[in-house]
C-alpha cells in the first residue's frame, strides 16, 4: 500500500492500526493517509508540548515520533486531546471539517487499542463530540448554466478530446458521481447495454449508477472514438484515458472542467468539478421529483442527513420565488389609514 508517508516513520502501534483500517475495515488508501499523516502531527504536538519545542518552528516537522510506545500512549489524556484539537484550530488555522477529521483519526486509534486489541484500559477520546459543521448550501449551475457548458464543449472544435469531454461533463451532470468515481471506472463496470455502471465510491464501497439517455448517448459516441487509431495503443481496462492512452487522472478532469466554465463564461461563479455534482443532485431533487432517500442511494452517501442539504435548497427556492411574486412589493396600508378590527365581547365576557 503507498500511503504516501514513510511508515518506518510511525510508531509500531499506528502501522498496526493501518493495516487493521486497509485489511478489516476495507478503508480506502486515502483515508488511511489522512488518518497517518493526522495521527503524526498529533504525536509529534504531544513530544513538542513535552520537550518545550515550538509548534510553528520547522524544528516540528522533524520530530522523530517512532520511540512512541504503549505506556506513552496509555498516559495520554482527554486533556491532552482537547489541546491538540485548540493547537489544530490556533495555530494551523484548521476549520470545522479539518479538526473533526483528525479527531475521527484519535478517535479510530484510541478505540483500536481498546476495543479491538484491548492493550488500554480507558479511551481517552471516546467522549470528545466532534466540532461543528457550518452547514452551508451548495453551490450549483442552474440548468441554462449546465447547457452553456455542454454547448461550449461542443464547440471546442480545436480539442482532439471533445468527444471524451463531453461524455466526462454529462456524467457529471446527470449523475452526480465524484471525479475519484469517475476516474475509477473500468471498462467492464459499464453495462453492455450503456443502461448503468458501477463505481467504487468512499471507503471502497460500490454502487449502481443507472444512465439516461443523454449517458448513453455520450458514451457511444465515446466509445466509437476510443477504439480509433488515438487510443489504439491503450493497455489498460480504464474507461476514460488521457491523450497518453494511459487512465485519466484526477487533474486532468479537474483542469478540462475548468476549461470549460472558462470557454462557457461561468468562471467568474467560482464553480468546480464538485459543484457539478451538487448540480445533479439539485436538478434531480428540484425539478426530478426524486425522493431524498432514492437521492442519497444515487450520490452514494452514507447519511441521509448527508443528502437532506439539498432540501434545504429547495426550501430556498420556494423562499426565493415568494419574494419575486410581483405583489410582493406593495406597501401595507399607512398606519394613519388603518383601523383595527373591534372584538365584540360576547355576553359571557
Amino acid at each position: 500500500m503507498n500511503y504516501g508517508i514513510d511508515l518506518s516513520s510511525l510508531p509500531s502501534l499506528v502501522r498496526e492500526f493501518a493495516s487493521y483500517k486497509a485489511v478489516v475495515q476495507n478503508a480506502s488508501e486515502k483515508t488511511i493517509a489522512e488518518y497517518l499523516l493526522d495521527l503524526r502531527i498529533f504525536f509529534r504536538f504531544l513530544l513538542a508540548r513535552d520537550k518545550k519545542i515550538n509548534p510553528q518552528s520547522e524544528e516540528f516537522e522533524k520530530i522523530d515520533i517512532r520511540k512512541i510506545d504503549l505506556d506513552y500512549i496509555k498516559n495520554i489524556s482527554t486533556e491532552d486531546i482537547y489541546e491538540f484539537l485548540m493547537y489544530a484550530d490556533s495555530i494551523r488555522g484548521n476549520m470545522a471539517s479539518a479538526k473533526s477529521r483528525k479527531l475521527s483519526a484519535i478517535k479510530g486509534f484510541f478505540k483500536y487499542l481498546h476495543t479491538k486489541r484491548m492493550m488500554i484500559d480507558d479511551n481517552p477520546a471516546i467522549n470528545i463530540e466532534s466540532p461543528k459543521k457550518k452547514q452551508a448550501l451548495p453551490k450549483f449551475l442552474s440548468i441554462d448554466e449546465s447547457l452553456l457548458l455542454l454547448e461550449a464543449v461542443k464547440n471546442d472544435a480545436e480539442s482532439k478530446s471533445r468527444v471524451r469531454d463531453y461524455a466526462i461533463i454529462t456524467l457529471f451532470l446527470n449523475c452526480g458521481m465524484r471525479v475519484s468515481e469517475l476516474v475509477g471506472i473500468d471498462i467492464n463496470d459499464v453495462d453492455r447495454d450503456l443502461r448503468s455502471l458501477t463505481v467504487t465510491g468512499k471507503g471502497n464501497k460500490q454502487r449502481i449508477v443507472y444512465l439516461n439517455s443523454a449517458c448513453r448517448d455520450a458514451l457511444a459516441d465515446y466509445y466509437s472514438d476510443r477504439v480509433g487509431q488515438k487510443y489504439a495503443a491503450a493497455n489498460t481496462s480504464a474507461l476514460f484515458l488521457s491523450n497518453r492512452a494511459q487512465r485519466i487522472s484526477v487533474k486532468t478532469v479537474q483542469w478540462l472542467v475548468y476549461k470549460y466554465l472558462d470557454m462557457a463564461g461561468l468562471q467568474s461563479k467560482h464553480y468546480s468539478v464538485h459543484k457539478l455534482r451538487h448540480t445533479a443532485a439539485t436538478l434531480m431533487y428540484q425539478t426530478g421529483n426524486v425522493d431524498v432517500r432514492v437521492l442519497k442511494d444515487i450520490l452514494g452517501h452514507e447519511q441521509l442527513n448527508t443528502t437532506q442539504i439539498y432540501t434545504h435548497v429547495s426550501n430556498r427556492s420556494m423562499q426565493e420565488a415568494m419574494e419575486n411574486n410581483p405583489l410582493s412589493s406593495q406597501k401595507a396600508l399607512p398606519k394613519d389609514n388603518f383601523t383595527p378590527i373591534q372584538h365584540k365581547k360576547s355576553d359571557e365576557e
